[in-house]
């Protein structure tokens, strides 16, 4: 197991230098100026060009990309053209928010999106089936935004039950954990039942029920656990469009999190804070997809006799 783990860490290496190296050439490319953005339209052009100067963005790509890099792997982002503030003390600042929200939600997907599953397995084709695969498919439908915006209107304005904005207690967290992990649960929830289906008709399921196994233990013990194989598959890579989400869910909400601020950066032109806040959840994705392959080996003992 140390030595999978040591090699999928050396994997990341290579990971992150290709999404740097892509997400700093798109920046490049892209249309604007940073200078003209920072000092607006009616600055003068000498200026403009003198803050260019500064910048370094009069220098060429691979210049700039390799001071970039050169900066990065000593642990400094840069600073934040609008602001002038260090990347990385930002990005820490705004960083808890963003972990807070994408956990809370990735809780609600799996936990719900389980539950909901194995209901619908177990009374197949019943009212509680039907009604779990009527809200599947609105989830499914549903995007982020669309949701996010009707359940302010319905629980925050109509009835008044919970908090539209911000990020001060628990509270102001449920509106958009449930927004953004709405569409993940349902995708979970109908990849539960279709594995539980599948387990349940296993041979030995049959056996164990011919020993006399109470329901619940069968379902819990032999059928439950051989059916998250494909269901952690599905969390572990529904986790990458949380943390992605959230840069909806964070500006819908007014969250004050990575995925809000990179958005005003965007605006902005403010590259050095894109480029940092990109990679950090980068590197979280990859974080998490490690994560998702340890547990594979606690589930299934073929995975876990791989890693040996």
């Amino acid at each position: 197991m140390s030595k999978f783990i040591l090699r999928r860490l050396l994997l990341m290496v290579p990971t992150m230098l290709g999404v740097s190296f892509i997400i700093f050439g798109l920046l490049y490319l892209t249309p604007g100026d940073a200078a003209v953005a920072k000092l607006g339209q009616q600055a003068p052009p000498e200026a403009i060009e003198a803050y260019r100067e500064k910048l370094g963005l009069n220098d060429p790509f691979i210049v700039q990309y390799g001071r970039y890099m050169k900066g990065a792997l000593h642990g400094d982002l840069g600073k934040s053209y609008l602001s002038g503030a260090d990347v990385g003390d930002t990005l820490k600042e705004y960083f808890p928010a963003t972990v807070k929200l994408t956990v809370f939600s990735l809780a609600v997907a799996v936990i719900f999106g389980i539950l909901f599953g194995v209901l619908s397995a177990v009374y197949k084709y019943s009212w509680i089936d039907k009604i779990s695969m009527f809200f599947g498919m609105i989830g499914l439908s549903m995007p982020i935004f669309w949701s996010g915006m009707l359940f302010i209107l319905l629980f925050s304005v109509k009835l008044g039950w919970l908090p539209s904005s911000g990020l001060r207690s628990f509270k102001h967290l449920i509106l958009p954990g449930f927004a953004l992990g709405f569409q993940s649960m349902a995708v979970i929830m109908r990849q539960t039942r279709s594995s539980m289906l599948e387990v349940l008709s296993r041979d030995y399921i049959r056996t164990a029920r011919s020993k006399g196994l109470r329901e619940h233990y069968i379902l819990f013990v032999h059928a439950l656990k051989n059916a998250m194989i494909p269901v952690l598959t599905s969390a572990g890579l529904l986790t990458g469009s949380l943390i992605g989400g959230s840069v909806l869910t964070e500006t819908i909400f007014s969250i004050p999190g990575i995925g809000r601020h990179m958005v005003q950066s965007i605006s902005a032109m403010d590259y050095p804070m894109i480029l940092g806040a990109v990679l950090l959840i980068s590197l979280s994705y990859c974080v998490l997809n490690l994560i998702v392959d340890i547990l594979y080996g606690f589930l299934d003992p073929r995975v876990r006799s791989q890693y040996q």
